[in-house]
């Protein structure tokens, strides 16, 4: 029996571990309403960023092994991404919200436009890697017989 072909653009989805940022600001707020939304869509699966800079072996080791590691910044502090580099987790995608011309403000000011936005950056790929998409590593991007000529 031929072994299935693993591949993002079919019924074999990447597995994908989102780290919002979730700070107290809006632009914190946006990145955990985001990545619930892109786990309730199938996108990935969200995980908690202050358990990854526990050093927590288990969440490390997933991490570790997911084809994409997705982590989605409120500002330009970039804690999650400094979380995710202090226990060396590949990063294959990285979105900063204020880039996407949210302005950081209170923790209640956005919109359900603001939350659309991030999702929509996401599946688009706009804060992927070059480095690992070129690569073919965390991303899934070569052909693997799937039939999507090689966009997986």
């Amino acid at each position: 029996m031929t072994e299935k072909p693993t591949c993002s653009c079919g019924s074999n989805e990447a597995k994908r571990i989102i780290f919002p940022c979730a700070g107290q600001a809006n632009v914190g707020q946006l990145t955990n309403l985001a990545a619930l939304q892109l786990t309730e869509e199938g996108y990935g699966s969200i995980a908690c960023a202050a358990l990854l800079a526990t050093g927590a072996e288990n969440l490390v080791a997933n991490a570790m092994n997911a084809d994409e590691v997705v982590i989605l910044d409120g500002c330009p502090m970039l804690c999650a991404q400094k979380i995710a580099g202090a226990h060396d987790v590949p990063i294959g995608q990285h979105l900063v919200i204020t880039d996407l011309g949210i302005t950081k403000g209170p923790s209640k000011s956005y919109t359900n436009e603001d939350i659309e936005n991030i999702v929509s950056a996401c599946w688009k790929g706009e804060g992927r890697k070059k480095e690992a998409a070129k690569s073919g590593k965390k991303t899934g991007g070569k052909n693997n017989g799937c039939g999507c000529g090689g966009t997986c």
